[in-house]
């Protein structure tokens, strides 16, 4: 049954249109399970009807012609309940609603199981017969593996419109807006116009996009395609001597391949109908590889292989040509990809850059951080969004709510563009906290701190009064090389930090890689990379990285000793032991190396897993401040991997259990006599900050982009007022309830629009 149930997932995602993968999967299921009928029925959103979309085995006519309201019959009582029914006489049930149009009178047992993607019901899927029995739970288990892998198809057919092709029996209008779903990583509105990103040689995310010149694009076409030619009979040659003739013979079968009368005429045609080349090249090995995977023999199968294996041959040297030009973002351009990292960000025109949607990732991802610092609107996780059509195309990011509009009508723009306004008019109102002492109508103090790691960040602090740097991650540097920087190369990148803040305190992260941060040169495959090799676990078993590191800061502070140093990753009191002996021994050096005294900075540990929670008054005694990392210490609290958009509502920082972890750090640091502060996205939330200026933390590090906002908080909130608020918080077990309670009093302030914008 296995072998069945992946050879229908093949043959529906092989399919060429949503129509023809409906089809596919009806039949298909109707002969593996010997059924009389197999029938799909879909959520038409406009009506909130589930319409009859393909069936084997009832009337033709009625397919596309006949829906059941959201609750009515057998179909809308299995959506309502989002589980199978089966039964053995369906017009038995009270539920039954008799459509004569579909002839299914003449079946009594019916199965039907739903068809789910995010906790959303899409439609259900039903398997009849004439025969009045209970289909058996292998049958009942078979339909309802399969509707959980065939879920995603659904989904991403309906969200690129597929679903209203059908229904109209035509495509959708060029100028429809399209509305797609993510999770907010950045807050913000942008409007422009988008630019696919996509890693090289890759050749599933190469984009579609209109040829200007076709001439030329076919042009570079044959010159990579002989470049391939060239690059197999010199493999070939080389192998002329190791391998036998009939173990070559697939260099043959490749040249074959890229004869002119086989893939090369379909591209150029592909080329000539207005695609440019590396979008038609992408079209044309789609098309092969579907159809040697809808082949029965085995053997055959395996050519995929083959056949993608030139397509990215050939897709290699196509990308050297565009290479050797610039690419162009025009102002207020839209970044969109399966997946844009953080090296593919930052090497882009930051001041171009309008605002950025990934299919992939989640609102705590290091892209998404960075984004935040740069003050990016930036959606994640839109797993239904058709990246390789939307290139150039227009497009507004809604990232309050988590929204991509496509093609958006005239109202939309308009209606967008008066938020935008209301944010500029928010921020130019701001600009009256800049120089103002972050410090509440009653006198509590709060030092408000930084996070940076490009030197665009320095400019924006200090435009918007950051009274130093609470978080320097130093990683990031090491992202935009293609080796581990040396020592001289760091040392002028701190150098560059330290002096645009002195005298006010920078503090540095060692390095902080694994997870979701990879180096390029520094590749760590891992299964579970979150609960893996990562920040001072790497530093300590490689301390020629760490020793290198702490050296180049310990010379760029000569003459500042403005420097802090804060360790990540931390879980035991041994690791704060050997990375104080190694910066020790750095200082040693250093001093010996440089002739003149070196101050030993302050050195400060970070709170980001339960084991440092726990542990926490022991660390403190060895060191000389405390910092929470509030975005891994909400991830391994709570068990969710934040860069996963499957469990990306489970992600809270109002979660009661985070509270009362945060809450007791700052009472056993403080008991032990040392400061306390925050530097990760929580502390720059108009809501959760208030919180944690009552919980007692001396400072919050933030990105720019929230300075002022938080500034703002915490010069109109009284502190008793924000400690009776956390009091009334501590009481309750629900992390949404806490968020409204939150939520009500920066209303009551007047600060709501600190987090949304006015739907004025």
């Amino acid at each position: 049954m296995l072998d069945k149930l992946r050879k229908i997932v093949q043959d529906v995602d092989s399919a060429p249109n949503f129509a023809a993968a409906l089809t596919t999967m009806v039949q298909s299921v109707r002969e593996t399970m010997g059924t009389e009928v197999c029938s799909v029925y879909l959520v038409d959103d406009k009506t909130n009807r589930y319409i009859l979309m393909a069936s084997g085995g009832l009337n033709e006519d009625a397919v596309g012609n006949v829906s059941l309201a959201w609750n009515e019959g057998l179909v809308g009582l299995c959506g309502a309940r989002e589980e199978p029914i089966n039964l053995d006489d369906a017009s038995a049930h009270p539920k039954y609603h008799y459509l004569p149009e579909t002839g299914e009178e003449n079946f009594n047992s019916f199965l039907g199981v739903p068809i789910m993607h995010r906790r959303k019901v899409l439609g259900v899927l039903v398997v009849q017969q004439r025969a009045k029995r209970k289909f058996d739970e292998s049958e009942e288990a078979f339909l309802v593996t399969l509707s959980a892998q065939l879920s995603g198809v659904v989904a991403h057919a309906k969200a690129i419109g597929a679903f209203d092709s059908l229904r109209v029996s035509s495509s959708p209008r060029a100028n429809q807006t399209r509305i797609f779903h993510g999770i907010s990583g950045a807050s913000g509105i942008a409007l422009g116009r988008a630019i696919v990103m996509y890693p090289p040689a890759d050749i599933d995310s190469v984009p579609d996009r209109v040829a200007e010149d076709i001439d030329a694009e076919i042009g570079q076409m044959r010159r990579a395609i002989e470049a391939v030619r060239e690059d197999i009979r010199a493999l070939d040659r080389k192998m002329a001597g190791s391998l036998m003739a009939e173990e070559r013979a697939l260099f043959d079968a490749y040249l074959r391949m890229l004869d002119d009368n086989a893939l090369v005429t379909e591209i150029e045609d592909r080329i000539r109908a207005g695609n440019w080349a590396q979008g038609a090249l992408r079209e044309v090995i789609e098309d092969h590889m579907q159809a040697f995977a809808a082949m029965e023999d085995a053997y055959l199968r395996e050519r995929m292989a083959d056949v993608r294996d030139i397509g990215l041959r050939i897709l290699a040297h196509l990308q050297k040509q565009e290479d050797a030009g610039l690419r162009v973002f025009p102002d207020h351009s839209i970044l969109i990809g399966e997946e844009i990292t953080t090296a593919m960000l930052v090497e882009t025109p930051l001041d171009r850059i309008g605002g950025i949607v990934t299919v992939l990732g989640a609102a705590n991802s290091h892209m998404a951080i960075v984004a935040r610092a740069l003050g990016i609107p930036t959606v994640l996780g839109v797993s239904d969004l058709p990246v390789t059509s939307l290139d150039d195309t227009e497009m507004i990011v809604d990232a309050y709510q988590g929204r991509i509009y496509v093609q958006p009508s005239r109202q939309l723009r308009t209606r967008y563009k008066d938020i935008i306004k209301e944010e500029q008019q928010l921020v130019a109102g701001l600009e009256a906290y800049r120089d103002v002492p972050a410090e509440t109508p009653d006198g509590h103090r709060v030092a408000l701190y930084v996070n940076t790691g490009l030197m665009a960040d320095v400019v924006r602090a200090k435009d918007r009064g950051a009274e130093g740097v609470g978080l320097y991650r130093t990683e990031i540097p090491f992202m935009l090389r293609e080796r581990f920087p040396g020592e001289e190369e760091q040392r002028s990148i701190y150098r560059q930090q330290l002096e645009a803040f002195m005298p006010r305190p920078v503090t540095m992260r060692t390095l902080d890689i694994g997870g979701d941060k990879d180096l390029p040169y520094f590749p760590i495959e891992e299964d579970n990379p979150a609960l893996g090799w990562r920040g001072i676990r790497i530093t300590l078993d490689h301390p020629e990285i760490f020793m290198v590191q702490v050296r180049a800061m310990l010379k760029a502070a000569i003459g500042l000793d403005n420097l802090q140093i804060l360790l990540p990753m931390i879980s035991s009191v041994f690791e704060v032991e050997e990375a104080l002996h190694l910066i020790h021994r750095a200082m040693m050096e250093v001093q010996e190396e440089e002739g003149v005294p070196i101050t030993m900075p302050r050195i400060g540990v970070m709170v980001e897993v339960p084991a440092t929670v726990l542990q926490i008054a022991d660390m403190a005694q060895l060191v000389d401040f405390v910092s929470v990392g509030s975005n891994d210490l909400t991830q391994y609290m709570l068990a969710v991997d934040r860069n996963n958009p499957r469990v990306a509502d489970i992600y809270t920082p109002y979660h009661p259990s985070v509270l009362r972890a945060l809450q007791m750090v700052v009472e056993e640091v403080h008991r032990i006599g040392k400061p306390v502060g925050i530097c990760g996205e929580m502390a720059g939330d108009p809501g959760t900050a208030i919180l944690l200026m009552a919980m007692g933390f001396d400072s919050l590090s933030m990105s720019a982009s929230n300075l002022l906002k938080i500034r703002k908080v915490i010069c109109t909130v009284p502190y008793f007022q924000a400690r009776g608020l956390l009091e009334q918080v501590m009481q309750v077990d629900n992390a949404a309830v806490i968020k409204s309670l939150v939520e009500f009093e920066l209303e009551d302030l007047g600060l709501i629009d600190l987090i949304r914008p006015s739907k004025k």
